[in-house]
């Protein structure tokens, strides 16, 4: 159920889906360190965004979101972030950008901080003064671990990040940990996770991640559900029904604005338009100032243009989401990933798809197929496969290594310092 926002219609995404709100999280264009090659560009002028690009639409593996080993590790970092806060917790860095190479009070005050959470080692911090190699390292070290790109850069994101107090990520961990709790007691030996607040999707079998994806959940005011359910069919080259947040918010809306400039949005499209006893309409009799638009059924058939892509992967639950593929892989390789209308896009689903049906038969090369072919087919699971959409924040794995993600939806009682980056 995507907000069509980056699908081939793209004047429509724009205007309906609000894609300021995401690019406003973009890169920044001052960096002058290409954290792909090491090497170091112009002062001032944009670095290449590819490094940044694949490593949001390519998350490494690691370990299981919701490992039952993770308790234990979470307790750990819970005492750890007690005894933090009990030592006045860390200072707050000011607003001023900061990259290898620089000096003085700010990269002292920065020094200080990434020890505090053990992100700069003790041999590293007596080592130099300044924005060294062992500073960047903790940079992205800090950043990869508080799901923002690993450029070992410090931009306004990484800054806010930092200054969340160390009392609030304390919170935070105990929060989650009632929550992992929850969700790890009795977890199957073959599951699929969503974790809403990092926008990503593992498959898990046997305590051990297959694949991770980025994904594209829902946006603040049309909010990705928690549940659990269980896969049951996969529907390749799918028609798309429009659901019905979708029509009243979006389509009837637009059609309204285009009727006033004698366009056709059913028509500029492609989305055919039925009534209650399924006939067909014609697209240009429909007056989208009139109540009755909004009972209408929309629908738009598979192809290039159609949001759900070449495969959507069904679920019974009473929200009317799903999870699915994308005619458009832009907003995957950014890192603010909320822009769904409440469904999850999926990258690489090919092999997520595979995974799920590899025992009837399906291969990676085979799901691929149904991608060029544009075949219509349903394949339900002969054992479904169990989903959980969950909202973790802030844990901590078997490694040592604690995670904290941005509050999107405010879920955990700390206000917007945990949310704002």
């Amino acid at each position: 159920m995507g907000s069509w926002l980056g699908v081939p219609f793209g004047v429509l995404a724009v205007a309906l889906a609000g894609a300021t709100s995401v690019s406003a999280h973009d890169g920044q264009a001052w960096t002058p360190f290409d954290p792909q090659s090491g090497g170091t560009i112009n002062i001032g002028q944009p670095y290449d965004r590819s490094f940044a690009r694949q490593w949001e639409a390519n998350p490494p593996k690691g370990f299981p979101t919701l490992a039952p080993e993770n308790l234990a590790a979470m307790s750990a970092a819970i005492k750890r972030y007690a005894e933090i806060v009990v030592r006045g917790g860390w200072a707050t860095l000011p607003e001023t950008p900061q990259q290898p190479g620089d000096s003085g009070s700010s990269v002292e005050r920065l020094r200080q901080r990434l020890a505090a959470s053990g992100d700069l080692k003790g041999d590293d911090y007596g080592f130099s003064s300044g924005y060294d190699a062992a500073v960047e390292r903790a940079v992205k070290r800090f950043q990869a671990s508080n799901g923002l790109t690993p450029t070992g850069l410090v931009d306004k994101r990484t800054i806010a990040a930092l200054n969340v107090p160390a009392a609030v990520r304390l919170n935070q961990l105990k929060t989650n940990f009632d929550r992992l709790r929850e969700l790890a007691r009795g977890v199957p030996k073959k599951y699929v996770v969503v974790n809403i607040p990092a926008a990503q999707i593992e498959a898990v079998e046997n305590d051990r991640v297959v694949s991770r994806h980025a994904g594209v959940v829902g946006k603040i005011d049309r909010q990705t559900p928690i549940l659990k359910s269980a896969v049951h069919e996969l529907n390749f080259n799918p028609v798309w029904h429009l659901p019905p947040t979708v029509i009243t918010k979006d389509l009837v809306p637009k059609g309204r604005e285009m009727q006033t400039k004698g366009q056709d949005v059913l028509a500029k499209y492609g989305i055919e338009a039925f009534n209650g006893e399924g006939k067909k309409l014609d697209s240009t009799k429909i007056n989208w100032s009139s109540a009755a638009a909004n009972g209408l059924t929309f629908r738009q058939q598979p192809g290039p243009e159609n949001p759900l892509g070449f495969v959507k992967i069904n679920f019974h639950n009473n929200y009317s989401v799903y999870m699915h593929d994308s005619p458009s892989q832009t907003l995957f390789g950014r890192n603010f990933r909320a822009a769904s209308s409440g469904c999850v896009r999926v990258s690489g689903i090919e092999s997520l798809a595979a995974w799920l049906i590899k025992d009837q038969g399906w291969s990676e090369e085979k799901v691929k197929a149904m991608r060029k072919s544009g075949e219509r087919l349903d394949v339900r699971l002969k054992k479904p496969v169990p989903l959980f959409f969950a909202y973790i924040t802030a844990w901590a794995t078997e490694d040592g290594v604690i995670q904290f993600r941005r509050d999107i939806y405010a879920k955990d009682g700390v206000g917007a310092v945990a949310s704002t980056y």
